[in-house]
């Protein structure tokens, strides 16, 4: 059972092309990864594995291991950031992929 997600209508624009939204099913594209975000609730992404090679990204996965070790709570990894925060650095990972 997947999460609806739902962003301001000002960041849907930039974001429909660069994250790949799964609401409805737990399977994950080839090439890609599912991650949970957020300090309270979580939500679920479906993110390019390039985006972990990224030292921004990387600096989410070291918060991500020293948070929860292996024990990650959603049954998937699980970054402790804000929403915003995330789908901030994906936007400009996004728009670095697609120059």
């Amino acid at each position: 059972m997947g999460m609806m997600i739902h962003l301001p209508s000002s960041m849907v624009h930039g974001v429909k092309h660069i994250l790949k939204l799964q609401p409805k099913s737990h399977e994950v594209p080839k090439g890609h990864v599912a991650v949970y975000v957020g300090e309270m609730g979580k939500k679920r992404y479906v993110v390019p594995v390039s985006y972990l090679n990224h030292p921004s990204f990387k600096v989410l996965l070291k918060r991500a291991e020293e948070e929860f070790g292996f024990n990650h709570p959603m049954g998937g990894l699980t970054i402790p950031c804000k929403e915003e925060t995330f789908v901030s650095l994906t936007s400009q990972l996004g728009a670095r992929q697609r120059r």
